[in-house]
């Protein structure tokens, strides 16, 4: 299969400010090709998935400052993303259903959602 021509570039850069125990306390992010600041977030979740060795290499990073409640609504969102990409990526409906059931389990024992 033949390599696509790239036509254009991004860069996304995540800058972290430590503690003195180098621990989280600040996290901003800024795409090259989105004008403006950097943008102040309190969580971030990256995974990437390496050609050669076929592992995922994941990097978590929350700040002091996010609330548990915070955190629910972040791993909520997340998963209730991943569920979808696992459906666009794969068109295994029948599978990302399943993982959608889940969500809405987590979403409702965490507060996320309302409980129906």
């Amino acid at each position: 299969m033949a390599k696509e021509i790239v036509k254009k570039r991004s860069t996304i850069t995540v800058n972290v400010g430590l503690n003195a125990e180098q621990m989280p306390v600040e996290l901003h992010w800024k795409a090259s090709d989105k004008p403006g600041p950097a943008e102040g977030c309190k969580g971030m979740l990256l995974s990437l998935f390496n050609e050669q060795s076929k592992e995922t290499m994941k990097i978590d990073l929350w700040t002091k400052e996010m609330q548990v409640v915070e955190m629910d609504r972040f791993m909520y969102q997340t998963l209730r993303g991943l569920a979808e990409t696992y459906y666009r990526a794969t068109g295994n409906q029948e599978l990302a259903n399943d993982m959608q059931q889940f969500v809405f389990y987590f979403g409702q024992a965490t507060g996320a959602i309302p409980k129906q």
